[in-house]
């Protein structure tokens, strides 16, 4: 029993060595709507940090919440301490990926407008609503969106959140919103809101969610977009992923 005893603790000891070399990496994301954030700290982000963390040896990652703005400004003037989550180059004027180093895409979505059954506001129709109004968020870049709000007679109308502006939808307060196609799927199932609003997924390429690493942090990089391309063929991955479909 003395011997179990010891390796036991032995085994202890060594696992806490490990974590006490890790070295933490601050990971930020500006997203705060289901299914990549939820309240309770689980969703498709902290899933993903949790399953990287016990791959990761001698990197551990932390995840925290900054707004978009804040967020974009400490990237732009250098002080972000750490990486950031859910980007795609294109939303930071990146679109060639030199001003930063951009992992693998870890998921895919795309934008879509969700309106009121009563009132559908369809955008592959010639002629929408001219004027209206759309919801978005605050603080986000809608990359080859904004001559289709003028083309569509729609003036935009900012909210915090995603769901906020769902809410304000239901509330009457616009007439559509423009969201993640994945956040208005898990919005609609959680609240049973089938059959009173209609999703409508925008027309051109998907947006795709990737880590973002700083130049100056380009030692992370690799450890980083190596464990991100595994993700694809890691089935204890795909089935949590699923989770959120």
């Amino acid at each position: 029993m003395k011997t179990i005893a010891s390796r036991l603790l032995l085994t202890c000891a060594l696992l806490l060595a490990v974590v006490a070399r890790a070295e933490v990496v601050n990971v930020y994301t500006s997203a705060n709507f289901a299914p990549l954030m939820l309240g309770h700290g689980g969703g498709l982000y902290p899933d993903l940090i949790a399953h990287l963390n016990k791959h990761s040896g001698s990197l551990q990652y932390k995840l925290f919440y900054l707004p978009r703005k804040r967020l974009q400004v400490k990237l732009e003037d250098g002080s972000l301490d750490g990486i950031v989550i859910g980007m795609m180059p294109e939303w930071l004027d990146d679109p060639d990926q030199s001003k930063y180093k951009w992992t693998a895409p870890f998921a895919t979505d795309r934008f879509a407008l969700v309106s009121l059954a009563s009132r559908p506001v369809d955008p592959n129709r010639s002629a929408i609503l001219a004027p209206g109004t759309i919801g978005v968020t605050t603080g986000y870049v809608y990359p080859g969106l904004d001559s289709w709000f003028a083309r569509a007679g729609l003036k935009r109308l900012g909210s915090v959140s995603d769901e906020k502006n769902i809410e304000k939808l239901l509330l009457g307060r616009v007439d559509c919103v423009l969201v993640a196609e994945s956040m208005a799927r898990y919005f609609v199932r959680r609240h049973h809101l089938g059959w009173k609003l209609r999703i409508y997924p925008m027309p051109g390429e998907p947006t795709e969610r990737r880590f973002l690493v700083q130049q100056r942090d380009a030692r992370l990089f690799e450890p980083l977009s190596a464990a991100v391309r595994k993700l694809r063929d890691d089935p204890a991955w795909r089935r949590a992923a699923a989770a959120y479909d």
